[in-house]
């Protein structure tokens, strides 16, 4: 017995402390829970990230790198040396990283729920629920099949029941929040196709949920009996949540009204509430992550509320806590159990399972509810995205028994492969027809010398642009006869964060190229109060101004306002500079990547384009039509540019509160420095045409002769004085920069000064860029069938290494 006990407690590890006293005092930090687990965490975040960075160029979203890294620090790779598998993720601290992996997945589908509406999923349309039905019944039938030959091979003397519901479940779930990052990658989200995918995607969602709570009632090791009351109690617990805890989230969402900051308690009393649904569903049988998920439904989606919890939560969950997730599921993952022909066999067989029923499923239903032959292929392969919720479902299939280590591998492999090919494919298949409307108008001066209509896209990132757009739309409105029609374009960086789905349902309804038509903004999300500004002021104004969202990487946002540009035929594109006004005068940027988005623009743009530098053009608020009251400065020195920002001030001129003067710089004749355009008659046009309207309107022209450049620079610093906004020419024949250093070249040598600390004065820049067929190289990639070319990469890598 003595013997017994001695060797039962060699075998016994004893539970790791919490703390270290440190290495000082001669402990080993791996041997203690915090410490071990902070490497942990490092070790994950900065190798899912790497292999985020990796793939980017394959265009993959960030749950393949999250599920290879998980993979790579398992068993299959760098676990396979035992040394590194027991110093760094030893047994004994694998309960930790499951709780605390487990903790974030609870709180990441609490966000998912607060993501998932289902008024909108109760709108879905008949053409959505026919696929999705589609998508759902023919891969689970497959399941049920998979499963008998997976029993009768490698998970022979599994339960039956709950091996078909968990092998239906895992080959018919779309990943909803996956799809939504594939398609806005694509430039898809906002196509007839993205919608019908994505409304698609979330009756499926909802539906595997469902199943999946099924699976998981039936794969208890009681009677069906038991089984039964598992599933009755969680029913009644969802109606009590309905009943009882909506009623109190809807009130706090009352007492959270817009424009006002959300409690603390009300936050703090959310959270508590999530964390006691999940111990009530695990108490139940069915798992803790449904009553996280099903609060996350329960809480409406009015008002700032749901933002204000997404912006608490996703940051920490989704960066550090949810990759744990993706290694504990590698840990449990060994490529090495599938051996053989016939282990090989079966993941081959999974896999085409998984894609015929999903693929071939909604492809049939899409052709016979009429969508086009290429949209049916591509929504298909969109439809057979595995994310998250997929390896939910293999994890508690694992840990209920319901699957071993070989078959868990085969199916986590089936989820990465199904990924991994549908960015590719769905590039390869469909390419969406974008019938380019007779554009014949790219400058403001060739839309004034004929009198049409003047269409103008005003781009801001954020919202304290919103003032100085709407100051500078109202000034350029002219007379009525000639109509303003303004497309405001909110510029969205897509990130992995959760919001971002949030985002991207603002867009779908509201954004590029779909804005509401019915001309009223929504009445919930942060974002609308952007909707509801622009729609104030056109209720007050003869202008038409309609609102868009643009969501995208960075890297490529400069393509949906290039083609937006060129889908609304508009003659001038307003971008906001890349450096924000201080309290203190001076500009800071807000980041490289606008900058080189503006350079972007510039190089690719199908119209002229005007870079806004901001310093408050009409103050802080929006001026009312009748309080109108601006001195604007034209700077001409020849050329294209300055010809077209002159027009472009005329056209501001027409506005009874507009006063303009336009100064031309003229040389003196015994300097050899060209400060005059060598297009002497265009010039000449342009000045002659200012000089009569001069005579008849509130225009004033005078011309300045300078000697040097040092002259220009005086003169400009004196006429600062009561301006408030500056035009002028991207590219005057000036010889010389007016600075020495010029960190911005995109504003040319006058705009820059403007912008620069030297000019102190407080007006704002406009800096125009006329339309240079010769650089539009947007126009011309769509063929006669629609379908776009590559635009040469190489243009952008060239902007991006100048400015590095």
């Amino acid at each position: 017995m003595a013997t017994s006990a001695v060797s039962t407690s060699t075998k016994c590890q004893p539970a790791m402390k919490t703390t270290s006293e440190g290495a000082w005092q001669g402990d080993d930090p791996l041997h203690f829970a915090l410490p071990l687990l902070i490497l942990q965490i490092c070790l994950v975040v900065v190798l899912t990230r790497s292999l985020a960075f990796l793939l980017k160029p394959l265009r993959q979203p960030r749950v393949i790198a999250e599920i290879i890294g998980g993979i790579l620090l398992g068993p299959s790779a760098l676990g396979r040396n035992s040394k590194f598998l027991n110093s760094v993720f030893p047994k004994q601290s694998l309960t930790v990283l499951d709780t605390v992996a487990n903790i974030g997945l609870l709180f990441f589908l609490f966000l998912v729920g607060l993501e998932l509406d289902l008024r909108s999923i109760r709108r879905t349309g008949s053409k959505a629920l026919a696929i999705a039905a589609a998508g759902i019944s023919l891969p689970f039938v497959l399941g049920i099949g998979t499963s008998f030959v997976l029993r009768s091979t490698v998970i022979k003397g599994a339960r039956q029941g709950p091996l078909l519901i968990f092998m239906g479940v895992a080959l018919s779930i779309t990943a909803f929040p996956v799809l939504a990052r594939i398609l806005a990658e694509l430039k898809l989200l906002t196509t007839d196709l993205g919608r019908l995918a994505m409304s698609a995607a979330a009756v499926n969602d909802v539906a595997a949920w469902i199943l999946l709570a099924l699976a998981i009632a039936l794969s208890g090791s009681g009677s069906p009996l038991v089984s039964l009351w598992v599933l009755l109690t969680a029913t009644a617990f969802i109606v009590f949540l309905a009943i009882a805890v909506r009623p109190i989230l809807g009130w706090m969402v009352r007492k959270s009204p817009e424009g006002e900051p959300v409690r603390e308690v009300y936050i703090c009393t959310t959270l508590v509430i999530v964390l006691a649904a999940g111990f009530v569903t695990d108490t139940i049988g069915i798992h803790a992550l449904f009553g996280a998920f099903v609060v996350g439904i329960m809480v409406p989606k009015d008002g700032p509320f749901a933002g204000v919890l997404i912006e608490k939560v996703e940051d920490l969950v989704s960066s550090l806590f949810l990759p744990l997730y993706f290694v504990s599921s590698g840990l449990k993952t060994n490529v090495a159990s599938i051996s053989g022909a016939k282990s090989w066999g079966l993941l081959v067989l999974v896999i085409t399972n998984a894609c015929v029923g999903k693929i071939f499923g909604t492809i049939i239903v899409s052709l016979l509810t009429r969508v086009p032959k290429r949209e049916a292929v591509a929504l298909g392969f969109l439809m057979n995205t595995k994310g998250l919720v997929e390896l939910i479902v293999l994890n508690i299939g694992k840990d209920r028994k319901v699957l071993n280590d070989e078959a868990f591998a085969i199916l986590v492999l089936m989820a990465l492969f199904t990924t991994f090919i549908t960015t590719p494919i769905v590039m390869a298949v469909y390419k969406p027809a974008r019938p380019v409307a007779p554009y014949k108008h790219h400058t403001i001066e060739r839309a004034t010398e004929t009198d049409s209509e003047l269409r103008v896209m005003a781009c801001f990132h954020t919202s304290r642009n919103i003032p100085t757009l709407i100051n500078l739309i109202e000034s350029s409105r002219g007379t009525s006869r000639r109509r303003l029609t303004v497309y405001t374009m909110h510029l969205v960086e897509l990130s992995e964060r959760s919001s971002a789905i949030s985002m991207v349902h603002r867009a779908r309804r509201n954004g590029l190229p779909f804005w509401n038509r019915n001309g009223k903004a929504a009445a919930s999300g942060g974002g609308e109060m952007v909707e509801v500004a622009f729609e104030a002021y056109h209720q007050l104004s003869s202008v038409s101004v309609r609102p868009m969202t643009a969501i995208s990487d960075l890297s490529t946002i400069h393509d949906d306002i290039i083609t937006c540009a060129l889908d609304k035929r508009v003659q001038l594109v307003i971008l906001p500079f890349h450096k924000m006004l201080q309290l203190d005068g001076s500009f800071e940027s807000i980041g490289h990547a606008y900058h080189v988005v503006n350079q972007k623009v510039l190089h690719h743009a199908p119209c002229s384009v005007a870079i806004l530098v901001d310093r408050g053009f009409g103050g802080a608020a929006q001026v009312s039509a009748k309080d109108v009251e601006y001195s604007i400065c034209v700077l001409f020195f020849g050329g294209c540019d300055d010809r077209e920002a002159l027009a472009y001030a005329s056209r501001m001129a027409e506005h009874p509160g507009i006063s303009l003067t336009v100064t031309r710089f003229i040389t003196n004749n015994s300097l050899n420095i060209p400060l005059v355009s060598e297009d002497n008659t265009a010039d000449q046009m342009a000045i002659e045409a200012c000089k009569a309207k001069a005579e008849e309107g509130n225009i004033k022209y005078q011309e300045l002769v300078v000697d040097d450049h040092a002259d220009v620079a005086v003169a400009i610093r004196d006429m600062g004085k009561g301006i408030n906004l500056f035009l002028v020419g991207q590219s005057p024949p000036v010889s010389e920069p007016l600075l020495e250093r010029q960190d911005c070249p995109e504003l040319g040598p006058v705009g820059g000064f403007l912008a620069s600390r030297e000019f102190t004065a407080t007006a704002s820049v406009l800096v125009v860029q006329c339309y240079n067929p010769e650089k539009d190289t947007y126009s011309k990639r769509y063929t006669v069938e629609g379908e776009a070319s590559v635009v040469p990469a190489t243009m952008d890598q060239d902007i991006e290494a100048q400015l590095d």
